[in-house]
């Protein structure tokens, strides 16, 4: 790739709509998009025209506007033209082979949003923030999304790093001026950095809450069978998502669908009745069970709390007590006996009917408090978007525990410079500052052809 060389792509989904955009970005973008793009009046900064699309032949293919941006008030920072033709999947395909044809070079995936960030447009921060908004399944993913790609991480990591710098300025001074800066206090310094270690821990956290938001909360339903377990899936989508029976083993398969929980998204899983002698195909429906149990991270075991606890009932109880799990004795419409025969370790377990609206409100909030700790997700808060930012958090964190180590063993303050300066290089890699074409080859490569 050169950042020389004129790019194009297809910006809208694949598939028939009502307009399709094909965008051409790069120093001869209006050479290129004049070659295809015929029209009356000549193409101005950022006012659509209207025109005709042509083949490298002069056929028609289409008729639409074309609308072109001058650089460097763009979203690439280079001259941009968009062409938006009718939502066919031929006229957009051929408009792109047209500009192909004139001179440009089909996009890498991911390589408009690049080039923003090489030109300064965005932060690399910013930039993993627009796939996450792209890949967005809940509004609360979105929101967050939104809320790195403002720019809101940048400011916090920016801030970080410059009290880093100040500290790194005062050690710097009282070492090449120690008749006019005096040598800062060992134990402030150790605040201060305490401070910054404190905020990086509190983002680390938000980190682990921003992968919920993303990624959804992975919530495997288990028990035994016939306890209900289908029917609550049913009740938290609204709909009859699953095949409900009076006869045990009905469900042989996972089923998986989603829900939102104050925007959250919540994968849940529907799996077979857990018990000890089952058919063929009932078994391997268990055998999966028992796998999206150990997979996701959080069970919510349903049991039939009307009848006293059988074996089987008995048995996904103990199963799941070493795991963060919610335990809901259901059927509370025909009788207690199971409910209050259980034992200390299910004492705070819920008590309902999933046909109930208010123990379905009830199982939502215990949810939210158990996915989320009891704390609400603030989405509109900067937060780590994924491994390689929260790895380099790590490794500051690291770093600055090197440091604090070094104040605590009254060693000389000088000795602090080395820690403090490999903190800041691991939070500039956060936002780009210490960006290589390896990692951006990474980052990009998850991106879409045309964004």
């Amino acid at each position: 790739m050169s950042e020389f060389d004129t790019i194009a792509a297809i910006a809208t989904p694949p598939g028939r709509g009502a307009i399709a955009i094909v965008r051409c970005s790069g120093p001869a973008a209006r050479r290129i998009a004049g070659a295809v793009f015929r029209s009356k009046a000549p193409l101005r900064d950022r006012v659509a025209t209207y025109g005709a699309i042509v083949d490298p032949a002069g056929r028609t293919i289409d008729r639409g506007l074309a609308i072109a941006m001058d650089g460097p008030r763009t979203v690439t920072g280079e001259d941009l033209v968009e062409l938006h033709v009718h939502g066919s999947v031929v006229a957009a395909r051929e408009t792109l082979r047209g500009l192909i044809s004139a001179g440009a070079r089909l996009a890498e995936p991911g390589e408009f949003t690049r080039r923003s960030f090489l030109n300064g447009k965005l932060d690399l921060s910013a930039a993993e923030a627009v796939a996450d908004l792209i890949a967005a399944e809940s509004r609360a993913a979105a929101q967050a999304a939104t809320a790195n790609l403002n720019g809101g991480l940048k400011r916090l990591i920016d801030g970080l790093r410059a009290e880093l710098s100040a500290i790194l300025e005062e050690l710097a001074g009282a070492i090449d001026f120690p008749d006019e800066v005096a040598s800062p206090e060992p134990r402030a310094i150790q605040q201060r950095i305490d401070g910054l270690d404190e905020r990086l821990a509190d983002l680390a956290w938000d980190g682990e809450r921003g992968r919920i938001v993303r990624e959804g909360l992975s919530l495997a339903i288990v028990g035994p069978p016939n306890a209900g377990k289908s029917s609550l899936l049913n009740a938290f989508l609204g709909e009859e998502r699953a095949i409900v029976s009076p006869f045990a083993g009905t469900t042989r398969d996972t089923i998986e669908e989603s829900f939102a929980i104050d925007g959250v998204l919540v994968r849940a899983i529907d799996t077979a009745g857990l018990r000890a002698k089952a058919d063929g195909v009932e078994r391997v429906g268990i055998e999966r069970a028992r796998g999206m149990l150990a997979a996701a991270t959080l069970a919510l075991v349903v049991v039939d709390g009307s009848i006293p606890l059988d074996a089987e009932a008995q048995d996904a109880l103990l199963q799941t007590r070493d795991r963060m799990r919610i335990v809901f004795f259901n059927k509370r419409d025909a009788g207690r006996a199971g409910y209050e025969g259980r034992e200390a370790a299910e004492a705070e377990a819920l008590f309902g009917s999933v046909f109930d609206p208010a123990t379905i409100g009830e199982l939502k909030a215990a949810i939210a408090r158990a996915g989320w700790q009891g704390e609400t997700i603030d989405v509109a808060r900067p937060h780590l978007a994924g491994a390689r930012q929260t790895e380099a958090v790590a490794r500051a964190r690291d770093a600055l525990a090197h440091a604090r180590a070094t104040v605590r063993e009254g060693m000389p303050l000088d000795l602090l410079a080395g820690d403090l300066i490999a903190a800041g290089a691991a939070l500039g890699e956060v936002t780009g500052g210490a960006a290589t074409e390896e990692l951006l080859d990474g980052i990009f490569a998850r991106f879409c052809i045309g964004k």
